[in-house]
């Protein structure tokens, strides 16, 4: 008998420790939380399951982080976009020149000979004479004025130049670039809403634990006040001499074995809470009291879906066929250089090249190109053989992943649907064994005031219903987190 109940004590000890080492080991990962909270500090929350999941889903680090990404793609959509649109630049500059190679190179004088300087003093014949003679040399004179303005050597220089270009074919790699920005911005929607139920079932899994662990808290509690009562009967019967003080010390030691699985089963319960708070980013020291209670499911039917509904509910079944056809439209971008590419230019731009810095009311000049040039791969090393071939062998490796993925959610989704069947039955059983153990304890008591049982039974019918109500709790939140994952891989 008494190993029986030795037997028991060490069963409940290691459910307890069970519960304060899974809220340890989330604590021990826990990161700082803003200070920030919704009461005050002093002011206890009354938490339920449904508010618990909407402030983690809206205010917790992971989904912000999530969402992120969801911008972020959605702004490389509009990177792609700009590369197909024509792009256009203007700039305005002024140039000083303080020396240079057009200037200070000695000057240039004709001989005289060569010179055409007609007298207009002089009679009418000579100078028809002169001009037949020198008709000749008349164009050398203005050779120095027709390079006297030009750009070479300017002391001052202003320019106006807009420059545009347009990319009118390049084998199809814009539209293969926009057609991968689109799906990268679908899977990083469809990894939020996957973060999302992952949190969720995070916040489920937390809550559940929680006030599992404050349920053991209840029963040790509850425990704990049963042998405070005997212990108070077996005080009364020493001293109306019915009972001996050995009795009076047995219920004395069982009440003292009670009492440290009580404060074992309080601080798993404190760790268990401070697991939740971390999921939704409220302050460790905050009170908090959870209002959803630890009930057992109803009698109805689970609901139940197909391995193929399943496959197609699920976010990161739905994220991975897109990033197949992000490496598909990949594989197209890099045959894409197989391809010429055309493009168009134009620049027009305005000159001036005034005396002093702010003449600029002179005359400017203008420059107006336009041109095509056409780009043909002739030969490149065999380098855009090797990019096809590694996107072709990416294609294939995601493809190959995609089947993996869709194998590991069916078996996910099957594993939680075992689990939750078999937490499912063990509840009928224990609920049922819970009734016998009370049952029980309540004769054994009954038996032992009217002399009929011993102290030993007592304490041992005790400790059985204390295992009996802690393996009823275990196993309620056993299917509650198990319906959590049959609904997480279902991807509702």
């Amino acid at each position: 008998m008494r190993h029986r109940s030795i037997s028991m004590i060490a069963v409940l000890v290691t459910a307890l420790f069970g519960v304060a080492a899974a809220g340890a080991g989330a604590l021990a990962a826990q990161e700082p939380v803003p200070a920030a909270a919704t009461a005050a500090s002093g002011d206890t929350i009354r938490l339920t399951l449904e508010s618990a999941i909407a402030r983690a889903v809206s205010e917790g680090q992971e989904v912000r982080l999530a969402r992120s990404f969801v911008d972020e793609a959605e702004a490389q959509v509009r990177l792609v976009r700009a590369e197909a649109l024509p792009q256009i630049s203007g700039t305005v500059g002024y140039t000083r020149t303080f020396e240079s190679a057009f200037s200070g190179g000695g000057g240039f004088e004709l001989p005289d000979s060569l010179r055409f300087e007609p007298d207009s003093t002089a009679p009418l014949a000579e100078r028809v004479s002169y001009l037949e003679r020198n008709a000749a040399n008349a164009g050398l004179g203005g050779l120095g004025s027709l390079f006297g303005n030009l750009p070479f050597g300017q002391e001052n220089a202003w320019t106006a130049t807009v420059n545009g270009s347009q990319s009118l074919f390049s084998g199809g790699k814009f539209s293969a670039g926009i057609r991968i920005a689109r799906e990268l911005v679908e899977s990083a929607r469809l990894s939020l809403e996957e973060e999302t139920a992952e949190v969720e079932l995070q916040v489920r899994t937390a809550y559940t634990r929680a006030s599992l662990a404050q349920e053991l808290v209840a029963i040790s509690q509850a425990a704990v006040e049963q042998a405070t009562r005997f212990l108070a009967t077996a005080r009364l019967r020493r001293e109306a001499g019915t009972a001996s003080e050995l009795e009076v010390l047995r219920a004395e030691v069982s009440l003292a074995n009670l009492q440290p699985q009580l404060v074992e089963a309080t601080n798993a319960a404190e760790l268990a809470t401070l697991d939740l708070k971390r999921l939704i980013d409220l302050p460790l020291e905050q009170p908090l009291l959870l209002t959803t209670p630890l009930t057992a499911p109803d009698a109805t039917a689970d609901s139940l879906a197909t391995a193929a509904e399943v496959l197609a509910n699920r976010a990161v079944i739905d994220a991975a066929e897109r990033q197949v056809r992000i490496r598909e439209y990949e594989e197209k971008v890099a045959r894409a250089d197989y391809f010429p590419s055309l493009k168009l230019n134009a620049a027009y731009g305005r000159q001036l090249f005034p005396t002093s810095i702010f003449s600029l009311d002179e005359p400017w000049r203008t420059d107006f190109t336009a041109g095509l040039t056409l780009s043909v791969p002739i030969f490149n090393g065999m380098r855009t053989g090797a990019n096809v071939q590694i996107a072709r062998v990416n294609t294939m490796r995601d493809r190959l992943r995609l089947a993996q993925l869709r194998e590991g959610v069916q078996l996910e989704w099957e594993n939680a649907r075992s689990e939750r069947s078999r937490a499912r039955v063990s509840i009928e059983a224990r609920g049922l064994t819970v009734q016998q153990a009370q049952r029980v304890y309540d004769l054994t008591v009954l038996r032992y005031e009217q002399g009929l049982a011993s102290q030993l039974e007592v304490t041992d019918a005790r400790l059985a219903l204390l295992q009996a109500r802690t393996n009823l709790a275990q196993a309620v939140a056993d299917y509650h987190i198990a319906n959590a994952r049959v609904t997480r891989a279902a991807g509702r």
